[in-house]
C-alpha cells in the first residue's frame, strides 16, 4: 500500500475507496469526518475522502467515488455561483506540489482542491425551501421552524411560501444547535450576519432554480463562510449530497418523506434495518447499501451538472 493514501478494497465491480491520506512533507492540519486538510503556507490543500458519516459517527464502510462527487460538484457550484459571492477555490491541479508523487496524484485527482486560507465564521448558514427533517418535526410540535413562525396547514415535504434562513452552530458534542438571527449577529457582528443571510438566500435561490430545471429539488442546504484578507468568501463544500437534501422532482409528492440523492438513504438503513442505537461504533454497511448510495451520489452529480463523473 502506498504511503500517500489508504485504499480499501470494496469488492468486485466497485472501485477501491480512499479512506485516509498521509502526505509526507506536508503538514496535516486536521482530519474531519470526510476531509483531510493540509497546510500549504498561504493556501490549504483539501482532500475529500470516501469516508461517510451519519449521526455524528464516521462509518467503518466507505462509499467509492463519494469524495470525487463532493469535490467536483462543489467546483461546479463555485463556478456557477461565483457572481454572487467570491469563494476560496484556487485550483485542483496538484502537479505543482513536489511532495506528491505521480501515483498519489492519480489517486487524489478529482477529490482535491487548493484553496485560499480563510478564517471560518462560527455559524452554519442553513436555508430551507421545503418542510422536511428536523424542520418538519419542529413545525409539528410548535408551528414554527427554528423559532420562525409559519402559517398553519403545511404538510410534510411541502414547499414553503418562501425559503427561510435558519442559522446554526456546532456544540462541543458535534450536534448542530439552531440559533436565532439575533444570536448570529452577536457572534459574527450584525453587518456580517446580514451579508451572510442575504448571500445564502441568493445562493440557494439560484442553485434551486438550476437544479429544478434538471429534475432535482434542493429541499434545504447549508453554507459556510470565512474571511480571507477581510473579504467574505464562500468556503468548504457547496450544495453537495452531504450538505443538502436532494429529491427527484419526478417522484416528489407532498405528505411523505421523498427518496433522496443524498446520504439519507444510509441514515434510513441505520435507523430502520441495522438496529444501531447511534452510539459508537457504527455498524458496517452491507454491500447493497454501498452500491445504492454510490449510485445515488453519482446520479445526483450527473443530473445537476449534465455530465458523467470524470474517471
Amino acid at each position: 500500500m502506498p504511503d500517500a493514501y489508504h485504499l480499501e478494497d470494496t469488492g468486485e465491480s466497485l472501485p477501491r475507496a480512499v479512506t485516509e491520506t498521509e502526505l509526507p512533507g506536508l503538514t496535516l492540519l486536521g482530519r474531519g469526518k470526510v476531509r483531510d486538510i493540509y497546510d500549504l503556507e498561504d493556501r490549504l490543500l483539501i482532500i475529500a475522502t470516501d469516508r461517510i458519516s451519519a449521526f455524528d459517527s464516521v462509518l467503518g464502510t466507505p462509499i467509492p467515488d463519494k469524495g470525487r462527487v463532493l469535490t467536483q460538484l462543489s467546483l461546479f457550484w463555485f463556478d456557477l455561483l461565483g457572481n454572487i459571492i467570491p469563494n476560496h477555490f484556487l485550483t485542483e491541479d496538484l502537479a505543482g506540489l513536489p511532495t506528491i508523487t505521480r501515483a498519489a496524484e492519480r489517486v487524489l485527482r478529482g477529490r482535491s482542491m487548493i484553496v485560499r486560507k480563510a478564517d471560518p465564521l462560527p455559524v452554519e448558514c442553513v436555508v430551507r425551501g421545503y418542510l422536511a427533517g428536523s424542520g418538519w418535526r419542529d413545525y409539528q410540535e410548535s408551528g414554527a421552524v427554528c423559532g420562525i413562525p409559519l402559517r398553519q396547514g403545511y404538510r410534510q415535504a411541502e414547499e414553503l411560501d418562501e425559503p427561510i434562513f435558519t442559522p446554526a452552530t456546532k456544540a462541543a458534542s458535534g450536534h448542530d444547535e439552531n440559533i436565532s438571527f439575533t444570536e448570529m449577529g452577536r457572534r459574527v457582528g450584525e453587518d456580517l450576519a446580514w451579508k451572510m443571510r442575504d448571500a445564502s438566500l441568493q445562493l440557494y435561490g439560484t442553485a434551486a432554480a438550476h437544479a429544478r430545471e434538471r429534475g432535482i429539488i434542493i429541499a434545504d442546504t447549508k453554507f459556510e463562510f470565512g474571511l480571507a484578507d477581510g473579504e467574505l468568501v464562500l468556503i468548504d463544500e457547496v450544495l453537495t449530497p452531504d450538505s443538502s437534501r436532494f429529491w427527484d422532482a419526478a417522484t416528489y409528492e407532498v405528505g411523505a418523506n421523498p427518496p433522496s440523492f443524498d446520504k439519507q438513504y444510509v441514515r434510513d438503513w441505520l435507523d430502520n434495518e441495522s438496529g444501531w442505537n447511534h452510539e459508537p461504533p457504527a455498524p458496517s454497511l452491507p454491500r447493497r447499501v454501498v452500491q445504492e448510495t454510490r449510485a445515488k451520489y453519482r446520479d445526483g452529480y450527473r443530473r445537476i451538472t449534465g455530465h458523467e463523473l470524470p474517471d
